[in-house]
């Protein structure tokens, strides 16, 4: 396995408030001691409900907030304790993707600047230069070059996405992190969407951390998935192992919430109970026991830890064992066969899809970026 490009030791934001003027003041726990390695090159997903601390985490990964503990290491430097200089140096090989398109983007700027900018900050590039680099990099994310000479509000939510994504590529990232890069827009754009960061990714080489709550996105799209709640990792494990057999609760429940489009007999739905608890003030022992049908006192006495499950999997629950054998675990259903015609339209899709591959790799992407303008 590839050497970890972003390591996270025991990591912790915590945010402080006051109620009232004479009040004590009130701490939540955003990132309550997350351990992670997210290989070189590899597509890796955080999800869980609102609240449960991911956005805050992944905005951390680039030091857009400071951690409050804990180490972030990208390729074996501590980003918390660079200097200013230094992490602006480093913001070149770290990227970041907002959830909301349109307010991440400048409105008094065109779009030419607005992709341009970095350009000016990371590279040596003249005038000329840049605007065909700019072109460049819009037409690779499927806009038209004379669309820099526009203004974000002028495209549709689908076009300025692109927008943020062709500005964070002009810099040579190593590592795009994306913030639910496609939850604002339609379900149409947001495939399209998902295909472009894939295409981009395998052209350019970047690691993907993406932070999602459609579980539909991840099991798409990523390679390994960390399953966060109240600010903490419950399981870890590859897409595969995870989707087909979820060993925390928390992920059994989230999964059987999926909608199946089957017909006949639905299968048991796997319903949370209740709401997630306050931030401010999580429940003692493991946090999830307040809605965990499992949950017996030691549960409510004892954290449990993120111990080791065997084939690379992680998960942080006393009883996951006994589940499991039990069978009161929630089981994703097995699709039923494809009919023939269908099959043979996906088989067009992944033939269509190995072809790609080798082209991307043979051309520099300036030669395919100009190929497509």
């Amino acid at each position: 396995m590839n050497a970890p490009v972003l390591d996270i030791r025991d990591a912790v934001k915590t945010f402080t408030s006051n109620r009232s003027l004479f009040g004590a003041p009130t701490i939540v726990r955003a990132v309550d001691g997350v351990t992670l390695a997210i290989e070189d090159g590899e597509t890796f997903a955080i999800v869980g409900e609102s609240g449960s601390g991911k956005s805050t985490l992944a905005r951390m990964l680039v030091r857009l907030i400071d951690p409050t503990s804990g180490e972030i290491r990208y390729q074996g430097r501590d980003i918390a304790t660079l200097r200013p200089a230094q992490m602006r140096e480093l913001r070149g090989d770290l990227q970041f993707i907002f959830q909301d398109p349109f307010s991440s983007l400048n409105p008094r700027m065109s779009v030419g600047r607005i992709v341009g900018e970095p350009l000016e900050t990371h590279t040596d590039l003249g005038a000329t230069e840049r605007r065909a680099k700019v072109a460049a990099l819009l037409a690779r994310v499927g806009l038209r070059p004379e669309h820099a000479e526009r203004y974000p509000h002028e495209f549709s939510g689908g076009q300025r996405q692109r927008i943020g994504i062709a500005r964070a590529l002009a810099s040579g990232p190593s590592v795009l992190i994306g913030d639910e890069p496609v939850s604002a827009l339609d379900l149409s754009i947001q495939a399209q969407v998902i295909n472009l960061l894939q295409d981009l990714k395998a052209e350019f080489g970047l690691t993907l951390v993406i932070i999602a709550h459609d579980l539909a996105v991840i099991r798409h799209m990523s390679d390994r998935v960390a399953v966060m709640y109240l600010g903490r990792i419950v399981e870890l494990a590859s897409a595969d192992a995870l989707f087909s057999e979820p060993l925390h609760p928390y992920t059994q429940a989230l999964l059987a919430a999926i909608p199946e489009a089957r017909r006949g007999e639905r299968s048991p739905r796997h319903v949370l109970r209740g709401e997630m608890p306050n931030p401010a003030a999580p429940p003692a022992g493991c946090r999830f026991h307040t809605r965990c049908p499992f949950a017996d006192d030691r549960c409510v006495a004892e954290a449990p830890p993120l111990a080791d499950a065997g084939a690379g999997r992680q998960v942080a629950c006393h009883h996951w064992t006994a589940i499991s054998a039990s069978g009161a675990a929630y089981r994703p259903p097995v699709p039923p066969p494809m009919r023939p015609a269908t099959e043979r339209r996906f088989a067009l899709y992944r033939d269509a899809a190995r072809l790609r591959q080798p082209e991307t790799e043979r051309k520099p992407a300036e030669e395919k970026t100009d190929a497509n303008t």
